[in-house]
């Protein structure tokens, strides 16, 4: 693939995508990418016997999974 085929950057809009990362939703430049993920502060847990839980606090999920190495 040549550089002109690569798509650019969603979030910044000015360098291409590496070509690993060009087939995703929104292709993002690795240091977009790294800035996308650090402001996800979420995770979503499945309950046993129950439904799922959004857990934005590290003290619940150790709470909910006492075995949790985080």
């Amino acid at each position: 693939m040549t550089q002109y085929h690569l798509p650019i950057c969603t979030h910044c809009y000015s360098v291409r995508v590496e070509p690993q990362r060009a087939k995703i939703t929104r292709p993002t430049c690795m240091a977009c990418g790294e800035k996308v993920a650090r402001q996800h502060r979420h995770t979503i847990v499945p309950m046993a016997k129950s439904n799922y839980i959004v857990v934005t606090d590290t003290a619940l999920l150790k709470g909910l999974n006492k075995y949790a190495a985080i």
